[in-house]
């Protein structure tokens, strides 16, 4: 079925409100956890507990939609993400923020629905690049969301931050309520348990599977350790604060969003899916372990752009790679697979990272991160690419 650019420009401006209350969130979170007493493992908590709720939504949300439609559940979990971004602007501890992210991260696990939204309304040909137009509202959401939440918190306070990314959810809802129709025919839908783990396990044993859902699971936990040790490094090392961070953020939505919404179309004319993901990833690990090199905090913006335009490249090319081995039926399923273990990549990796922080130092995270990035790489040399035609047949 051809694409429907109206169709992708609803779910992309679905995915940009999502991702702009998210990213309102990151500049102030470490200083919120430190108000509580959160040292970096209780960082590290935090972004853990939101990628475990994460993983369970994924293992959800995915097959729920294959069984009743994208449209209920993109609208349900982004009223869960009002919720969850209310508690946070209210809590009075550290066990409150907890339950603040635990809520807002089970939300996040309609990141696997949007993209098989994506998957229902593109042809296997223009797949990875409709996958880029999700990336894309990554990218401007990460633009937009942490300028709001620099300003929100020097005007309002941190407590500011958590209700206007409520807001924002709110009127992510009503925007997709009247605009956003159902992408996946009754033909295609397929009535599966609520709670299926058939499809992770299958993605982790199948040999043409494996490399790719490998590789989407390495990745996330090594980032997770950039993510965990650069807020509390750069404020550390040179004084940052939110503002600057939000800052740090900005720049990444802009590769981010520059490269997946409109350079990724035209390199992938002249590369294939598998070139792409080695290449992305090899950046990435590059990007990380150069950091603790930096002498000042400006730096850190060369490794930072080499290291989200290696993610910009790879994210796109792997998510497409994925829904092309997978059939209609399944899409929902088998991106929820996907996300599953880059859930529990990002729930692992900042418990680990953020205790290597505390008794290591900021070094010896970044170069830990790195070389597991660098193992992912390694797996990318494994992937096969299977080609425009996907097998829609089950094993």
């Amino acid at each position: 079925m051809p694409a429907s650019r109206a169709r992708l420009g609803v779910i992309f401006l679905t995915v940009f409100i999502d991702l702009a209350g998210f990213g309102l969130i990151l500049p102030v979170l470490p200083y919120y956890a430190e108000r509580f007493g959160a040292t970096g493992i209780g960082y590290g908590a935090l972004i853990g507990i939101f990628s475990l709720m994460q993983f369970v939504a994924t293992v959800v949300l995915g097959g729920l939609s294959d069984r009743i439609g994208r449209r209920p559940v993109l609208l349900a979990s982004i009223l869960v993400g009002a919720v969850g971004y209310t508690i946070f602007g209210a809590a009075a501890s550290y066990g409150w923020l907890i339950i603040a992210r635990a809520i807002s991260g089970f939300s996040g696990g309609n990141i696997s629905v949007a993209q098989a939204y994506i998957a229902d309304v593109t042809s296997p040909a223009e797949r990875s690049r409709g996958m880029g137009l999700i990336g894309a509202a990554f990218g401007l959401g990460f633009i937009v969301g942490p300028g709001m939440g620099a300003a929100a918190a020097h005007f309002g306070g941190l407590r500011a931050v958590g209700f206007v990314a409520a807001g924002l959810c709110l009127v992510n809802f009503v925007s997709a309520y009247f605009v956003l129709h159902e992408s996946l025919r009754h033909e295609h839908r397929a009535a599966r348990p609520l709670v299926d783990t058939t499809h992770l396990v299958r993605g982790i044993r199948e040999p043409r599977f494996r490399p790719a859902f490998l590789v989407f699971g390495v990745i996330p936990f090594a980032f997770s350790g950039y993510i965990v040790a650069l807020p509390l490094f750069m404020e550390q090392s040179f004084g940052w604060g939110s503002g600057q961070l939000g800052v740090f953020f900005t720049v990444v939505g802009v590769v981010a969003a520059s490269v997946q919404g409109y350079l990724f179309g035209k390199i992938q004319r002249y590369a294939r899916d598998v070139l792409l993901i080695s290449l992305g990833v090899g950046g990435m690990a590059i990007g990380i372990m150069a950091i603790p090199l930096a002498h000042r905090g400006l730096a850190i913006y060369p490794w930072v752009v080499i290291l989200a335009f290696g993610n910009s490249v790879a994210a796109p090319a792997l998510t497409g790679l994925i829904s092309r081995l997978a059939g209609p039926a399944e899409q929902g399923a088998m991106m929820g697979a996907a996300q599953a273990l880059t859930a529990i990549g990002r729930f692992s990796g900042p418990l680990l990272f953020g205790y290597l922080y505390d008794t290591a130092g900021p070094t010896v995270a970044f170069v830990v991160a790195g070389l597991v990035m660098v193992v992912a790489w390694l797996v990318t040399l494994r992937i096969q690419d299977p080609g425009v035609t996907p097998d829609i047949g089950m094993r």
